[in-house]
């Protein structure tokens, strides 16, 4: 092929980029079925394993390794501030959250944050552990949502909503690796078993396309939706975030705590397994409702689900408790995701998910003084800042979305 004169062509730079988002656009074209294992794959290493495995692993430590309820609370708000601390890294730096790199460097970091849990079993390297895992999960959900979001937006909602059940799938999974544990093994075999569910997630997800110059939040020449809508968003976000993260911290606790043998342990698979489908059923439901109408009644459905335990006790509540919270929680935060991409506010995944770390990061904290009680009281609390989440919500739902 020849050039015309005083033309160079392109550079082999820009070809290589060139094929390669061609091969990606048509890749997704084809089979949007393998971006949305491998981010279902990614999405059960960080957040379904990577995060939620300490919950059916705490009473193992309680009884196990002598951790107290304090010293829990304080290793569950070291994994939320690393979580904040990674989600505020994209939000500084962007281009965090368009790097393959970052992501990849995440995923082999993740794993050996679990695998090092045993290794030294003392309260000051646990919280550093935690702390690397929270920091790494964000980084890796954000990359995937904003690759997700970006690339399947022309392609059936159900798609996305499959793509975030892999954080129930992981939630399942976990649960049931501690139980099969439960009788005879120990929480170090716990946490080894966790990094290798994590290790055996990441290698599927480590392909996941993260195209260049992908976001969630651009693409559209629609102007963005009055701030005024996208902070009712945040702020419901972010108290579900406090809500939410307390009883998905302490509802095996609880239950274990007023209900004899394993109930604990069974819930929290049961959570996983509802949390599953979850996502592509609220999904489906924006078909025919605004996605702003579903946030609410999500969140008052899910503060119904954390009062079961406290106010009625026993097997049934808890596994009524689990279904509800697992079949919301998820959805949630999908829908708060797609509200912000929907509203085309700059930056709004890296914004939303932050604010919802800075309320995880404060749950744990603001029940630690009541947990020498139990954990009955907590739940409650959880309910009440919930149902705050869902008042705060109502403020965008003229927004249409």
């Amino acid at each position: 092929m020849s050039w015309p004169p005083g033309a160079t062509g392109p550079t082999i730079g820009s070809v290589a980029l060139t094929v390669e988002r061609e091969q990606f656009a048509t890749a997704i074209a084809v089979r949007p079925w393998l971006l949305v294992a491998q981010g279902a794959a990614a999405m059960a290493a960080a957040m379904g394993i990577g995060r939620f495995v300490y919950t059916p692993i705490l009473p193992l430590m309680n009884a196990q390794a002598g951790l107290s309820p304090t010293d829990g609370a304080h290793l569950a708000t070291a994994n939320y501030a690393g979580y904040f601390a990674g989600a505020l890294a994209t939000m500084v730096v962007p281009g965090l959250a368009r790097s393959r790199w970052a992501y990849r460097v995440a995923l082999v970091a993740l794993v050996a944050s679990l695998a090092l849990m045993p290794a030294w079993p003392e309260v000051g390297p646990w919280l550093v552990l935690r702390f690397v895992a929270g920091a790494c999960s964000a980084v890796i959900f954000i990359v995937c949502a904003g690759a997700v979001l970006h690339t399947l937006r022309e392609h059936a909602h159900h798609w996305v909503g499959w793509v975030f059940s892999g954080v129930g799938t992981g939630i399942a999974l976990s649960g049931a690796l501690v139980l099969a544990l439960r009788s005879r093994g120990t929480w170090e075999q716990a946490w080894w078993w966790a990094a290798v569910a994590a290790a055996v997630c990441a290698v599927t997800a480590w392909a996941l396309p993260v195209p260049k110059g992908n976001g969630a939040d651009g693409g559209s020449a629609r102007p963005a939706a009055p701030r005024r809508w996208f902070v009712a968003l945040a702020s419901g976000y972010a108290l579900e975030g406090v809500g939410y993260i307390i009883a998905g911290t302490f509802l095996v606790a609880a239950i274990e705590q007023n209900t004899p043998g394993s109930v604990g342990t069974w819930a929290w698979v049961l959570v996983g397994l509802a949390a599953a489908p979850s996502a592509a059923l609220w999904a489906w439901l924006a078909r025919f409702t605004p996605r702003s109408t579903l946030f609410v009644a999500a969140l008052a459905v899910q503060a119904i689900g954390v009062a079961q335990p406290p106010i009625f006790g026993g097997a049934v509540a808890a596994l009524v408790a689990a279904v509800l919270f697992g079949a919301t929680f998820l959805g949630i935060a999908m829908m708060a995701l797609a509200i912000g991409n929907q509203m085309r506010i700059p930056g709004a995944v890296a914004i939303l998910t932050t604010g919802y770390s800075i309320g995880q990061m404060l749950g744990p904290l603001v029940v630690t003084p009541m947990l020498d009680s139990g954990y009955r009281s907590a739940l409650f609390v959880s309910v009440g800042i919930v149902v705050a989440a869902a008042v705060a919500s109502t403020g965008m739902r003229r927004s249409g979305v």
